[in-house]
């Protein structure tokens, strides 16, 4: 699944990328998903919810694999 940023912006942060995917039902939910070490970034773990994710970046969970265009 590929994730445009909006026009103007260089980056989106990981919670709310969740969100915007579909892959997280609330930001709750997400912050959950990557406390517990479920969520990588360019294949290696992330447990920071405000970690910036740039076009080009990609980040998996579970079934999901969202690509960040620009």
């Amino acid at each position: 699944m590929d994730i445009r940023l909006k026009e103007g912006e260089d980056y989106i942060k990981l919670g709310q990328l969740l969100k915007l995917s579909g892959a997280a039902s609330s930001g709750v939910e997400a912050k959950i998903y990557i406390i517990e070490g479920e969520v990588t970034v360019n294949g290696e773990a992330e447990t920071r919810r405000g970690k910036k994710i740039y076009a080009g970046d990609t980040v998996d969970f579970r079934d999901y694999h969202i690509r960040v265009i620009a």
